[in-house]
């Protein structure tokens, strides 16, 4: 019998001080003080209402995310509220991560150390740039101090389990400011940083109106020496974009890349979630809750959308999860996580191992298959 699926929670926070223009998340720049408790309790409503239509998790919750939007714009005592209250209804792990992402903009000594109380136990923070022409051109609220001094608190709160977002390839920058966001970023002494390539996606306001960014010899030396600083500093790459020393890797995003379920909790929150069909077979149902926060508010607790994945669409979303990864995942956790066997990716799987893109003793990509990752997808996909 195998291991019962590994369960986390999502919770979306939509509301901002300022909408960044890269933006493409589902955050709201809200003018007036938050509707916290409104919000609490119909947190509370979806997560019953995915109990009472989906089941309980087989297996202890593993992780719980406050994601955004601005989650530090909420007050450690609503945070405490939604723990507790997910206490009630969920058996969580003794070492369940809870994660909080805040900016250092609205960071404060005693709101950091009122969620510590209230049980996070992990700050992600969004630093983006320690410099501060490039911290303007993002729109960010915070400034290099801002951020450096919020990494100082978060440590002085008792958060050793800390990450940094940071970007490159920023409007104007250079190779020389990148290195130093990347070298002040590591004399912090975190042991987690997410370090990626700033993109320019639709529906923003960089997308109406592009920015100038680097040359392309710029990024490539910007990507090339981040990352040897990083490996120098004794981080080591387990995904794509995430960088980590010792055992700090982040459960919860480990989970999303093993393809593991999750409740997708909040307005415009996506959840993947398992359950057995007729016959004993696994189905795989992918949810979203309402964008709009006053309507995601003043709703139904159902989510907005529900669609049962076919095989053709579990193969491809667990791959573009799993091969993320720098160790993959074993062969049976594709099966178990998917309910589809591992046979579906034949023969196209073997043409990649003697390729020298995959390797053979698990679906992994090799160094070479990192380096054409889109071509190695696009194979085993179809």
């Amino acid at each position: 019998m195998s291991a019962p699926l590994p369960t986390a929670l999502y919770l979306h926070v939509p509301w901002c001080v300022r909408k960044c223009p890269y933006c493409d998340f589902n955050s709201h720049t809200q003018d007036g003080p938050l509707p916290e408790a409104p919000y609490a309790d119909r947190i509370l409503a979806d997560l019953d209402w995915d109990l009472a239509h989906y089941g309980p998790p087989a297996a202890p919750v593993g992780s719980i995310f406050f994601g955004g939007g601005t989650p530090s714009l909420l007050a450690p005592n609503t945070v405490a509220t939604l723990l507790r209250g997910i206490g009630q209804r969920l058996a969580l792990a003794p070492d369940c991560e809870i994660t909080l992402e805040a900016n250092p903009g609205t960071a404060e000594a005693a709101r950091f150390q009122g969620y510590r109380e209230a049980g996070v136990n992990r700050l992600s923070l969004g630093v983006q740039s320690f410099s501060p022409r490039a911290l303007g051109a993002l729109g960010r609220i915070h400034s290099g101090d801002d951020a450096q001094r919020a990494i100082e608190l978060a440590q002085e709160a008792g958060f050793e389990r800390l990450n940094l977002d940071l970007m490159h390839g920023l409007p104007g920058q250079s190779a020389e400011e990148g290195l130093r966001d990347i070298t002040l970023a590591l004399a912090s002494g975190v042991t987690h940083l997410s370090y990626y390539q700033l993109t320019i996606e639709p529906n923003t306001a960089f997308y109406r109106r592009p920015p100038t960014l680097p040359e392309e010899a710029i990024l490539e030396t910007l990507e090339v020496t981040g990352q040897a600083a990083l490996s120098a500093a004794g981080f080591e790459a387990y995904e794509i974009s995430a960088w980590a020393k010792g055992d700090a890797q982040c459960r919860h995003n480990l989970n999303y890349w093993r393809f593991g379920d999750y409740f997708g909790l909040g307005p415009g929150a996506h959840g993947k979630l398992s359950r057995r069909a007729a016959g004993g077979r696994l189905q795989v149902v992918r949810t979203q809750r309402s964008r709009v926060p006053n309507h995601w508010l003043a709703g139904s607790p159902a989510p907005a959308r529900e669609e049962v994945l076919d095989e053709e669409r579990l193969r491809e979303e667990s791959l573009l999860n799993v091969l993320r990864l720098r160790a993959g995942v074993p062969l049976a956790l594709f099966e178990a996580h998917t309910g589809l066997a591992a046979a579906c990716l034949e023969p196209e799987r073997q043409a990649q191992i003697e390729a020298g893109l995959l390797h053979a003793d698990a679906l992994a990509a090799t160094d070479l298959g990192w380096r054409f990752l889109n071509r190695l997808l696009a194979a085993l996909a179809r």
